[in-house]
């Protein structure tokens, strides 16, 4: 009879790439993903993972043991919520991540309500960008994702995946208080041509959307420098080594010597939560959807939208 906790392990390693990384998902040590990785192959006297680089690759045989693995994490999630179901309250425990801004901005105050009102639902939080959360949700790595999408960006929904949209979220031009553009009340896209920027590392959604916006505009972007926190980003802003379009949550008051300008049109960015098709009847699924509708009012005002 194969464990299915190392199966989850190999499943997880398949995913995610690494020992590492598939550990760190599963809240284990990498030693302790090795030895149920070892065991796994004990018990099937064949080589599941062999060294590829600086990492591991997937045997054939790992392949097909993954897919068993998918198989029955599925049949159990399935069982799970059958339970739960009839018991019609939240219970059991509810992986959700979260994108950077949310889990900052709007995240708290929803698991903190959950914690109080549901003390039989176990919810675990890790902050993972949208492109990577939206994946993991598919794969049964996560229950739910807070992700978002931008305007001229749409989130690609993979088969099996439900969404439901939380809200808007507004985004502005954050500018040195000396810049040219500081005493204006609005911008245009148009108007960006000869600026330096400063914005999330290639890959991000946020990234993507600034290329997207400038060259649509006919502006190639000159990025001087790349930070993965918003908070990076403002204090690069304030030392006056470039702008950046930041949008509103979880950005928290401004510092002084840095100004936000409101662009014309106005960027905005969708918030969703993302679960698994299957998953969708879970009472925890309903009620966190439920407490995001709740809370997405006040996050979405505690950040004063311009400052002068």
């Amino acid at each position: 009879m194969l464990d299915l906790q190392r199966l989850k392990a190999l499943h997880a390693v398949s995913v995610h790439g690494t020992v590492g990384a598939a550990a760190m998902s599963l809240g284990y040590t990498a030693s302790a993903v090795s030895q149920q990785i070892a065991k796994l192959e004990r018990e099937t006297r064949t080589v599941l993972l062999e060294r590829h680089g600086r990492g591991v690759r997937l045997t054939e045989d790992a392949h097909r043991l993954v897919e068993a693995a998918h198989e029955l994490m599925t049949i159990m999630e399935r069982a799970a919520t059958d339970l739960e179901e009839r018991k019609g309250t939240p219970t059991g425990r509810l992986a959700i991540a979260a994108f950077a801004s949310a889990a900052r901005g709007l995240m708290p105050g929803v698991l903190a309500e959950l914690a109080a009102g549901h003390p039989t639902l176990d919810v675990r939080m890790s902050e993972v960008d949208p492109h990577e959360s939206v994946d993991l949700v598919a794969k049964g790595v996560l229950d739910m994702a807070v992700a978002h999408d931008w305007d001229i960006a749409p989130l690609p929904a993979p088969p099996g995946v439900e969404q439901a949209r939380i809200g808007d979220d507004l985004c502005d031009l954050l500018v040195p208080r000396g810049h040219r553009f500081a005493r204006r009340k609005t911008v245009r896209r148009e108007d960006f041509d000869g600026e330096r920027w400063v914005c999330q590392p290639p890959g991000r959604v946020c990234h993507n959307w600034l290329m997207g916006t400038l060259r649509t505009a006919g502006i190639e972007p000159d990025v001087a420098h790349y930070a993965d926190e918003n908070p990076t980003l403002v204090a690069l802003v304030e030392a006056g080594l470039g702008i950046a379009l930041i949008p509103r949550l979880g950005r928290g008051p401004l510092p002084d010597g840095v100004v936000a300008v409101r662009l014309d049109p106005v960027p905005v960015r969708h918030l969703y939560a993302i679960w698994r098709t299957g998953a969708a009847r879970r009472p925890a699924i309903a009620e966190m959807v439920r407490t995001l509708h709740e809370h997405w009012p006040r996050a979405a005002e505690g950040t004063p939208p311009i400052s002068r």
